[in-house]
């Protein structure tokens, strides 16, 4: 898969753009070793400056009725030129066992 804007906004009441890093949310079936490669959020360029914080919620069968969670994952914008956005490694596996 590719990255779906339909699925991309912002988490919030967000900062100001340029004043503090803004934060936003995502979710998606694509893997994180996906997600992870310059140029998957190149579609929201405009959007993204560097310092900013992506929550990426990760599902199965995506937009269907029996869609999942899987995992989630943050990834922070490291870098912006010539139309390229590149994040870092996530942060991820904030899943946890639910014990009720």
């Amino acid at each position: 898969m590719s990255f779906n804007a339909d699925y991309f906004a912002s988490a919030g009441a967000n900062s100001k753009p340029g004043k503090a890093p803004q934060f936003w949310s995502y979710k998606t079936a694509d893997a994180f070793a996906d997600i992870d490669t310059a140029g998957y959020f190149d579609d929201v360029y405009g959007l993204l400056r560097v310092g900013d914080w992506i929550y990426v919620t990760l599902v199965t069968n995506l937009g269907a009725s029996n869609e999942a969670f899987s995992d989630s994952a943050i990834f922070i914008v490291n870098g912006k030129s010539a139309g390229v956005v590149d994040v870092i490694d996530a942060v991820a596996n904030f899943a946890t066992t639910d014990t009720d």
